[in-house]
């Protein structure tokens, strides 16, 4: 059993969506946060892992809280994620920053990102896949969805003066996207960002972990092929040093996964990770 918990701090409220868990041995319940849904007013259903987004107690309870808003913000989206797409697809830069523009003058950059160009490049993806799109579509998508992560890059800074983060991804991973918004996000958010969203040798991934000694290492991974090149870098770094790694991607979020030496990042937000990044 699912339900939404509402914790209030000063004068917001703040969602988690938990769960039921019997506990055998005191022969009671006790409650398990499933995930931090965030600020009450700026939830929304995609927000809401999949497997309980269409429970109907949890939407009575998200629908409460401040539904012309979440109405609104679930119209936007709606709205910015086709118009993306389409332009996206079009090779149109120009009209993916103004639609970037438009959005986050009423919601965030992190927002963007989760809401809006993550689903949207997925679905690129699985256009591609199924041949609703020809390859050279999607190439042209992804490349303008690169220089548009650019281009916000440019426009926000960080004051740099939090923990040191590596992002790479592992050999044969040619997919850096996800890197790229990643390092936009964490800059922003003030950390020092090292981001490799480039396939290189392991060894090379080692010299740069010695010499520069950052913090957290991240680890992105969008295809399935490349899980066991990730396993085999995770080791590597393992075994030469002491240092927390993350792995994340599209390839983490189905359900059979390999094991990881390492802290598996999936269905969450940006927001979530530098919570994540001071726990380590």
């Amino acid at each position: 059993m699912v339900y939404i918990r509402a914790k209030k701090v000063k004068s917001d409220q703040y969602l988690y969506l938990v769960k039921s868990v019997w506990d055998s041995k005191k022969s009671t319940s006790k409650q398990e946060i499933v995930k931090y849904l965030g600020k009450a007013s700026e939830v929304v259903k995609d927000d809401i892992p999949v497997d309980y987004r269409n429970d109907p107690k949890v939407l009575s309870v998200l629908a409460s809280f401040n539904p012309k808003d979440i109405k609104k913000r679930e119209d936007a989206s709606k709205k910015s994620k086709k118009q993306l797409y389409k332009k996206l697809t079009d090779g149109n830069i120009q009209d993916c920053i103004k639609i970037y523009e438009e959005y986050e003058k009423i919601f965030s950059t992190s927002d963007f990102f989760d809401k809006i160009l993550k689903p949207v490049m997925y679905q690129v993806g699985e256009d591609w896949a199924s041949n609703k799109i020809s390859i050279a579509t999607e190439h042209v998508a992804s490349n303008i969805a690169l220089t548009l992560v650019k281009i916000i890059m440019d426009r926000v800074s960080g004051s740099g003066n939090k923990k040191k983060v590596l992002i790479c991804v592992p050999l044969g991973e040619e997919h850096h996207l996800g890197c790229d918004v990643l390092e936009t996000y964490l800059t922003i958010k003030g950390y020092k960002i090292f981001n490799i969203g480039t396939s290189i040798p392991t060894e090379s991934i080692l010299t740069f972990i010695e010499n520069d000694k950052p913090d957290a290492v991240m680890i992105s991974i969008t295809i399935d092929d490349n899980l066991p090149a990730a396993q085999r870098l995770i080791k590597k770094i393992k075994s030469e040093y002491e240092i927390p790694i993350l792995v994340g991607g599209r390839a983490v979020q189905s359900e059979k996964i390999p094991k990881f030496d390492a802290q598996v990042v999936s269905d969450i937000n940006l927001e979530d990770i530098p919570k994540i990044l001071r726990k380590l």
